[in-house]
C-alpha cells in the first residue's frame, strides 16, 4: 500500500514522503495514530502545497538571519569591568549583559544565542558568536574597557 507520511517515522521515512509498506502495518498503525496518509492524488497535492509553504517560511526566516548578520557585525559593543587592586574583576560579563548591551542598540537576540565559553573577567576586544539562526552565525566585536 502507498502512503504518505504526515510525520517522521523511525525505519520508514522522513514527513511527506510517499512510501510503499505493508497494508496492515497501514491500516492498523500508521494511518490510526496520525503518522500517515493513503496516498491519493488530492494527499499528494496537499502535501506538496504544505511542503512548499514550508520551503518559503525557511527562505524568509534565512533572509531575516543575514539581515540580521550584517546588523550585528556592522557594530562594536563596548561595556565596562570594574577593577580593584591588582587589576582584579570585580563580577564579570555574562551572556546576559551582552544581550542587554545589544538590546539598547536595538538588536534582539535570545540569552542562548550568544556564546560565551566563560563570563569575561578581563580587559580587552573579544570576538563573540552569536547563532541568529542555525546556519547564521554573527561575530559581534566586544570592547571591554575599565569602569
Amino acid at each position: 500500500m502507498e502512503i504518505i507520511l504526515l510525520k517522521d517515522v523511525e525505519k520508514v521515512g522522513a514527513e511527506g514522503a510517499v512510501v510503499r509498506v505493508k497494508s496492515g502495518f497501514a491500516r492498523n498503525y500508521l494511518i490510526p495514530h496520525g503518522l500517515a496518509a493513503r496516498a491519493t492524488p488530492q494527499q499528494l497535492a496537499t502535501v506538496q502545497e504544505a511542503a512548499r509553504r514550508q520551503q518559503q517560511k525557511a527562505e524568509r526566516q534565512r533572509a531575516e538571519a543575514d539581515t540580521l548578520k550584517r546588523k550585528i557585525e556592522g557594530r562594536s559593543l563596548t561595556m565596562q569591568l570594574s577593577l580593584g587592586a591588582e587589576d582584579k574583576a570585580f563580577g564579570a560579563i555574562t551572556t546576559h549583559d551582552v544581550c542587554e548591551a545589544l538590546a539598547r542598540e536595538g538588536i534582539t537576540v535570545e540569552k542562548h544565542a550568544v556564546h560565551l565559553e566563560q563570563p569575561i573577567k578581563s580587559l580587552g576586544i573579544y570576538e563573540i558568536p552569536v547563532r541568529v539562526h542555525p546556519d547564521v552565525t554573527a561575530t559581534l566585536k566586544l570592547w571591554v574597557v575599565k569602569a
